[in-house]
């Protein structure tokens, strides 16, 4: 139980670990970028980068860590882990309210520039642009920092598990080894235990004249 406990934990911090990169990586770098372009250009990279980013890598670790983070939390509850509890519930209720922002802002946000159409035949771009951009760049920037907030969470209970079981094993340890002790003691009376003298080395003969 200890070894799936430790690995779902591992699991759930590095699929929560990549969307938090992911998103942190649209903050800081990919909008900051789109933001210097054209309206067109805008448009055209972001109906592109919808389209493309639903594939498997996305989806298993974007839709997988709830389930993971949640099975981390019911094995600690089952006694492996206890201590954790409360960092593996923060990262689940972070992370929970993270996708609620991803699918009620982000998401529509994504469908209606989908229907604007091709930016070749859109006559309003500047207008497309405004109804999109800032609201999209607020609501990434906020599941960004919950998703990072969520791996913190994780990664501390890691660090709080690692050094619990640290604790556990000497303790168990040391408490076998007393009886080990008393039981060797118990035995060597009994074992080493002769009636008569010892004699040594070749037998002393008698010589009679």
């Amino acid at each position: 139980m200890k070894i799936l406990q430790t690995a779902t934990m591992m699991a759930a911090l590095i699929s929560t670990g990549l969307m938090a990169g992911l998103f942190t990586g649209f903050a800081y770098a990919v909008m900051p970028g789109l933001n210097r372009s054209s309206d067109r250009t805008l448009i055209e990279a972001m109906q592109g980068i919808n389209k493309a980013i639903l594939n498997p890598a996305f989806m298993l670790p974007f839709m997988g860590s709830i389930p993971l983070i949640a099975l981390a939390v019911f094995l600690a509850w089952r006694g492996h882990g206890r201590p954790v509890m409360p960092w593996l519930i923060a990262a689940l209720a972070l992370y929970l309210i993270a996708f609620m922002v991803t699918s009620g802002v982000n998401v529509p946000l994504n469908d209606q520039l989908a229907k604007a159409g091709d930016p070749q035949h859109i006559n309003h771009l500047d207008t497309v642009r405004d109804q999109f951009e800032n609201k999209w760049v607020i609501g990434n920037i906020v599941r960004a920092l919950l998703h990072t907030a969520a791996f913190a969470c994780l990664a501390w209970a890691l660090v709080v598990y690692g050094a619990h079981r640290i604790n556990e094993g000497p303790g168990t340890n040391a408490s076998a080894v007393p009886s080990m002790h008393d039981n060797s003691a118990a035995t060597i009376p009994a074992t080493h235990h002769h009636t008569g003298p010892v004699h040594h080395g070749r037998p002393h003969h008698t010589l009679h004249r």
